[in-house]
């Protein structure tokens, strides 16, 4: 085989390689545009972007901007850009474990079960702490994801994709159900509860990042770890088995992950639906298949959407602000019709 030969074979693959540096620099750029503009906009103390980029590189002052910017603001946009990739990602992880384009922690019901184990300990066990509300919103998400694997009967080969989607949204269902009816018994603790239920990030402290970004990058490191084993998945079980791979482990390994990112979430911000379901699609659209490049690239897009979406809540009615989890729903609600029915 001649030189010439090697170069034309190599040549495209080069130059998917380039474009997909490229995109990846263009989200970068998209996430700290979107992160510095996070900083000041729609701010009750007028600020400008100038003030907030001296803000973050400047001597801490005491001045009302940097108190403003560094205490209030930059763990705000933090925390939603780490809860958008957590989300993202795990919407991924369950459509490349499932093979299902519908599946996301929201359509699954597993938001929902680790709201409601979060909401029951701040509501009856508020003593049990951060570590009370992780271990209870793991727990959560984990009963309501493998009552809707039992339901959608998802171990069968060939199991009706439609019949999963159908028992996440009962599981999801009566996970709601079942949050409000434990809010309704416990009326002092109802106000708090409610607001973290819509989903959002506006009482984002530096104290709940602290707790939400080693838990958080521990799973997204562990969820890349992942991806060659769910491009193998991708071809199907049989194939899978005769690859030599170990399915019982890799969907154990998945889905401790999806509990891990997911619970993480749901503790920082509440429940925020829909980002685990638009992603992945989005990401497919720019980067192909590939989970090595899908994952990266989910992360980018999922922290970029929920920042966004935070913006755009203060901006819908300023100075009030609308939970980011609502301006999603808005977005995501049409998309999920569609999709349903461009599959039915």
């Amino acid at each position: 085989m001649s030189l010439t030969t090697i170069d034309t074979a190599t040549a495209p693959r080069r130059a998917a390689g380039h474009a997909y540096g490229w995109r990846m620099l263009g989200l970068l750029a998209l996430l700290l545009i979107l992160a510095w503009v996070g900083l000041f906009a729609w701010s009750a103390i007028p600020l400008s972007g100038a003030q907030a980029m001296q803000a973050l590189f400047s001597h801490p002052t005491a001045q009302v901007s940097d108190v403003v910017v560094r205490q209030l603001r930059l763990p705000r946009v933090l925390v939603a850009g780490l809860v958008g990739a957590c989300l993202a990602t795990a919407g991924a992880l369950m459509q490349g474990l499932t093979r299902n384009p519908l599946a996301s922690p929201g359509v699954f019901g597993v938001n929902a079960g680790a709201a409601l184990g979060v909401a029951l300990v701040s509501t009856y066990a508020g003593w049990m702490g951060v570590m009370g509300q992780s271990s209870a919103a793991i727990l959560g998400g984990g009963v309501a994801w493998t009552l809707v694997m039992l339901l959608g009967a998802a171990w069968r080969p060939g199991a009706d994709k439609g019949r999963l989607v159908l028992a996440g949204v009962a599981v999801a269902a009566l996970c709601g159900a079942l949050t409000k009816a434990s809010i309704i018994l416990a009326e002092d603790q109802a106000a708090g509860v409610l607001t973290w239920l819509a989903g959002s990030v506006a009482n984002a402290r530096w104290t709940v990042w602290d707790h939400l970004w080693p838990v958080a990058t521990a799973g997204l490191l562990a969820a890349l770890a992942l991806a060659p084993s769910l491009n193998i998945l991708a071809v199907g079980d049989e194939q899978a088995r005769n690859l030599g791979m170990r399915l019982g482990w890799v969907r154990l390994a998945v889905g401790i992950v999806v509990l891990v990112l997911v619970s993480a979430s749901v503790v920082a911000a509440g429940s925020i639906a829909f980002v685990g379901l638009l992603v992945p699609h989005m990401a497919r659209a720019l980067v192909g298949i590939d989970h090595r490049k899908l994952l990266p690239a989910c992360c980018l897009l999922g922290a970029a959407l929920v920042m966004a979406a935070d913006i755009l809540g203060r901006a819908v009615a300023f100075p009030s602000e609308t939970p980011a989890g609502a301006v999603l729903a808005l977005i995501g609600a049409p998309w999920f019709i569609y999709m349903v029915r461009s599959r039915t």
